[in-house]
């Protein structure tokens, strides 16, 4: 049985799920629009359709979401230039051990593809990824299983024999309706005992990620 293993991208191979709500906050804020934290992470793990229809509920239809997603990405972009991509820690240690062992691994994304495929290049890890899916590949969001079935065609692996790597409640309960073993290594949010009930693990880094697929057949 060959090993493959899909992985999220924002809050597991990078820590950019706070930099985004710093990014967010710091537009708003300049806008004097209020309490756009708790809303944010409701966002967490969606693509750009989802988040849009979240901040449209809260904020009303009339809230001009291009303009502050405008200003927002300035902001990330203008740190990702001055600080590079923030590398969660682990990261080249597990996709080496990864790779070294065999491993078919993927990328499954809520973030456009076009934004993935660069900010894996940037950070020089790329080369490690045989399937990229991005949120706008696929009709409905996570939670929705949709873009971790599409990655899991595309890798020819069974869900149900295939690992997925998730950070969000929203990434957990899209592997676990595709039928995957889902591992999750809290980044912002802790799992609710409804995600507990989901998980084959839950671990506290990627180190440990290594650690426990070092020891376990999985």
């Amino acid at each position: 049985m060959e090993k493959v293993i899909v992985f999220d991208m924002d809050g597991i191979l990078f820590d950019t799920e706070n930099l985004y709500i710093q990014c967010w906050s710091q537009a708003a804020k300049e806008a004097q629009v209020e309490n756009i934290v708790p809303v944010l992470r409701e966002c967490i793990g969606t693509n750009e359709t989802r988040t849009r229809e979240i901040i449209k509920f809260h904020y009303g239809e009339d809230f001009d979401l291009d303009y502050y997603h405008t200003k927002a990405r300035a902001n990330f972009s203008k740190y990702i230039e001055d600080y590079g991509m923030p590398m969660k820690s682990g990261v080249h240690e597990l996709l080496s051990y990864l790779k070294e062992e065999g491993y078919r691994i993927g990328l499954a994304s809520s973030t456009k593809l076009e934004s993935v495929k660069a900010h894996l290049k940037r950070a020089g890890i790329d080369h490690y990824f045989e399937v990229l899916v991005g949120g706008d590949m696929v009709k409905e969001s996570k939670p929705n299983p949709e873009i971790y079935l599409i990655a899991c065609n595309q890798l020819g692996a069974k869900p149900e024999e295939t690992i997925a790597i998730e950070d969000s409640l929203n990434g957990i309960r899209a592997a676990f309706s595709a039928g995957m073993k889902p591992i999750m290594v809290p980044d912002l949010i802790e799992p609710t005992k409804e995600i507990e009930a989901m998980l084959y693990k839950k671990l506290d880094s990627l180190i440990a990620v290594k650690e426990f697929l070092m020891t376990h057949t999985i």
